[in-house]
């Protein structure tokens, strides 16, 4: 991530407000020095924190005040207004506390504050080993929050990544497009995970579980032995079974280092093909496209991601591709790749230096499956992420999960859900009961527009477009037999926010 703050923006705090700019459920943004800070009022009491989110530096004074926190319109991520700690992810940093004063009828913001709750204790809590298999979005947030709430006991984070926990959805966006060098990719500095005694086990496969005596195998042949087991093993690219499609020329993107590979095929190529129109195929499209090669994208819908979107969404999109410069090769189906050829099905050969699968991806249940966990497109949990073992717990892309806003059984694919169940279990580990009843949340970049969906819509009836697609600024409502299950928005943050409000007000009871 950019370490880079816009210059702040509003009013000198230092020289005061008047405490009619901030009414009671309101925030105001201004300045103190080169620090930009909100404050807000909530229940009659005054709050005063870095104004920019710690994720991309989203601008909290346009987000969601829900209680004493504060919501990015950016990628939703929660802070505490009394303490600045990052509740719910992306953020994993706290914003900085301020000292508002109210006085002579105007609201003033000069100093730091001193942190009104310090680090909780946890010393003795949670049990005594947990062992974390898979370091993505989920494993990760896991660890962290159990470090960071003070849990002191032995925690084992082992992954088949060859690199530490990093922005992976930066992987087919700012990264591959060149716009975000490799520095802001990894999560946390390589020293953190030391710091914070996390036995890191990079290029590490667990091979086997045994439930009841509570190890896990390795392939180098030692055993982990654990109290609690946490599986965020994700999701693995699916490459499909096409004549030619094993050449060296053909990738997959899910890792760091495929990013890396496909940028590296990049700098001498001249023309690449993109095999599926899905969300990741499409970020890969635009990134190669932004690097000057010649992109071409094979798929056999008719319309892309018209079976997430609708078509009238989904045909949007598909224009924002080739207004620059993007061609799509719609309604066909790949025959096989040889001699730098693609054929399609109905005759054609496009050219390509190299091929992108964008053909989604499939849970890893095998291990879980194999050590007699129940299976049913992901590994089966309840409302608490709790595995039909005791002491076991899934989360993140591997999950089948019970949906807290409609109560069926969904596993979704997205970053920021993953983060949340990690935390989620995090907690759970060290004593909170609370069910799980975070709402699905991603975004996805295209040509330079960006698409929020808050939600959870596998079957929808015609969209309802509210707004103009055209002019960026739309809301488009995903219901079926009349109750609105997801809502996605282009140029809408706030409205994103307050429809995910809305879903979580309609959770089931647990």
């Amino acid at each position: 991530m950019s370490d880079d703050h816009e210059e702040p923006k509003g009013p000198d705090l230092t020289k005061g407000v008047p405490a009619a700019d901030v009414p009671e459920g309101g925030m105001l943004t201004g300045q103190v020095g080169h620090e930009t800070v909100l404050v807000a009022r909530v229940d009659g009491e005054l709050f005063a924190i870095g104004g920019s989110c710690t994720h991309y530096h989203g601008p909290l004074g346009e987000g969601l005040l829900v209680g004493h926190t504060v919501r990015c319109p950016w990628h939703h991520g929660h802070f505490c207004l009394r303490t600045g700690e990052a509740l719910a992810g992306p953020p994993i940093d706290p914003v900085a506390v301020w000292a508002p004063e109210e006085r002579d009828g105007k609201i003033f913001v000069s100093e730091a504050a001193e942190p009104k709750n310090p680090k909780p204790k946890a010393a003795g809590k949670g049990p005594r080993r947990i062992l974390i298999a898979g370091g993505g979005a989920a494993g990760f947030a896991a660890a962290e929050m159990l470090r960071r709430h003070g849990y002191d006991g032995a925690l084992s984070l082992v992954s088949s990544d060859a690199d530490a926990p990093y922005d992976r959805p930066n992987c087919s966006k700012d990264f591959l497009a060149g716009e975000a060098p490799a520095e802001w990719m990894p999560l946390r500095e390589d020293g953190w995970y030391k710091d914070h005694d996390i036995d890191l086990r990079l290029k590490t496969e667990i091979v086997k579980l045994d439930l009841g005596a509570r190890t896990a195998a390795l392939k180098a042949g030692d055993d982990l032995s654990y109290d609690a087991l946490v599986l965020a093993l994700g999701a693995e690219p699916q490459r499909p079974p096409i004549p030619g499609f094993d050449s060296p020329k053909v990738f997959t993107l899910r890792s760091l280092k495929d990013a890396e590979t496909i940028a590296s095929a990049a700098k001498g190529a001249h023309r690449v093909a993109i095999v599926g129109a899905s969300f990741i195929g499409l970020e890969v499209a635009a990134s190669l496209r932004h690097l000057g090669l010649e992109v071409h994208v094979v798929a056999p819908e008719a319309i892309p991601l018209a079976r997430v979107l609708g078509d009238e969404v989904g045909q949007w999109i598909r224009g924002l591709h080739e207004a620059k410069g993007v061609v799509f090769h719609l309604g066909r189906k790949v025959q096989g790749y040889q001699d730098g050829k693609l054929g399609l099905d109905n005759g054609e050969a496009i050219e390509a230096d190299f091929i992108v699968a964008g053909t989604g991806v499939r849970p890893r249940t095998a291990l879980a499956e194999a050590a007699g966990l129940k299976v049913d497109n992901g590994v089966v949990v309840d409302r608490w992420l709790r595995a039909s073992a005791d002491n076991v717990y899934a989360v993140g892309d591997i999950a089948r999960f019970p949906d807290a806003h409609t109560g069926k059984v969904i596993r979704v694919e997205h970053w920021v859900h993953a983060e949340r169940q990690g935390q989620h279990v995090a907690r759970l580990l060290l004593g909170d009961d609370a069910p799980f009843s975070d709402t699905p949340f991603f975004w996805s970049a295209h040509a330079g527009t960006t698409i929020s969906y808050v939600g959870h819509a596998e079957a929808f009836d015609a969209p309802k477009i509210e707004g103009s697609l055209e002019k960026q600024d739309a809301l488009i409502r995903f219901a079926k037999d009349g109750r609105d299950l997801a809502v996605a928005t282009v140029g809408r943050d706030l409205d994103g926010l307050k429809a995910g409000r809305a879903f979580e007000k309609e959770a089931k009871p647990a």
